[in-house]
């Protein structure tokens, strides 16, 4: 595993990411735009070479590679 970064919700993600996974993190931040979301993170990590992103609420964001596709999963 690689370390990664954090940032804030609604600053622009890490360089680097796929674009696949950048659209599927501004869907995840309009879902929670209702909420108070001042002092939530997201957090990167580098899993096996592929980007691993997870909102403080549980929301984690996986890349695929081979379809160039992110799958978003929530902690429910």
């Amino acid at each position: 595993m690689q370390l990664g970064t954090r940032w804030a919700v609604g600053a622009p993600a890490p360089a680097g990411l796929p674009a696949a996974v950048i659209a599927a993190i501004g869907a995840v931040e309009a879902e929670v735009a209702a909420f108070d979301t001042s002092a939530w993170r997201w957090t990167l990590t580098w899993l096996e070479g592929r980007p691993v992103v997870e909102l403080d609420d549980g929301t984690t964001i996986r890349y695929d590679p081979v379809r160039d596709a992110a799958t978003v999963s929530s902690a429910d």
